[in-house]
């Protein structure tokens, strides 16, 4: 079987249950087989698949079918031009999470001054957000903080494959508690997942993902609160805040914002898709 047979077939397969994205997701797989780039698989098209690299296709592609998310399976996704590894101990870096980061690069980059900024990413999971907020802050100190150990182990391989390691600072603890200073950025991405939409998320996500990095409770954005009502003593003058938050909670988390930050600029700003995704706090 050619390699472009093979693609075609995987691709099929994987269309026909249902997975969106299926030909990309059918490209990573092979790619992940065969240890190739996306440029040299498609100049390899015509070249033949070795049994034992289609053995090995047809198994990731029977994982996938069960709903694992093919991020866990080949081990790694990018995020913000950044290779990270992924595991099932944290959350898969997320395409929309991008505008929290480009968000707290202007903050960072707008209040410039003689001191190198001090940010802190809470519930870091994998690090993404720690990751390349180093290493587009080169002279920024981070902090990343997240209550499980497991997946500040996480983010702490992902620092050292990235040559971060000496960048980032992680500690664990629920939300601010281990944060030794105040610090002028804090930066967010915690559960914002309401309780009773769990059993309507798609089962990539409800099987596979950890629910405790999801669920933030009956509103969504409990969790979100606990920061922001902690968050005024650990935030410098001049400093900001950015969470992201759920489509729908923008009202209350602004609400929240304006008690604890009575005399902050508060905004919410929306992703490319429309939708409010972003609360920003300037103090």
């Amino acid at each position: 079987m050619k390699l472009a047979e093979a693609l075609a077939a995987a691709r099929r397969r994987l269309a026909d249950a249902g997975i969106e994205d299926a030909d990309l997701e059918a490209e990573v797989l092979l790619r992940h087989v065969l240890g190739w780039q996306r440029h040299q698989l498609y100049a390899h098209l015509q070249d033949d698949l070795a049994p034992t690299h289609d053995a090995a296709l047809q198994a990731l592609i029977e994982r996938r079918l069960t709903h694992e998310p093919t991020a866990y399976i080949v081990g790694h996704k990018e995020f913000y031009g950044l290779e990270l590894e992924t595991a099932p101990v944290a959350l898969i870096p997320r395409p929309e999470t991008e505008l929290l980061v480009e968000e707290a690069l202007r903050a960072a980059r707008a209040g410039a001054g003689a001191r190198p900024p001090l940010i802190v990413d809470v519930g870091c999971g994998c690090g993404a957000i720690a990751s390349a907020l180093a290493y587009h802050l080169p002279d920024a100190v981070i902090y990343a903080l997240d209550v499980s150990d497991e997946a500040l182990a996480l983010a702490a391989r992902n620092a050292e494959n990235l040559g971060l390691s000496e960048r980032i600072r992680f500690l664990q603890g629920d939300l601010l508690d281990p944060l030794p200073e105040p610090v002028d950025i804090i930066v967010a991405n915690l559960p914002y997942v309401k309780s009773g939409d769990w059993e309507t998320l798609p089962p990539e996500i409800r099987e596979h993902e950890p629910r405790a990095a999801l669920e933030g409770g009956p509103t969504g954005s409990e969790v979100i609160e606990r920061l922001l009502c902690r968050a005024p003593r650990y935030l410098r003058r001049r400093g900001a805040l950015l969470a992201e938050i759920g489509w729908d909670e923008g009202e209350r988390v602004q609400e929240i914002a304006r008690e604890c930050f009575p005399e902050a600029r508060i905004a919410v700003k929306m992703d490319l898709a429309g939708l409010d995704r972003l609360l920003v706090v300037e103090s």
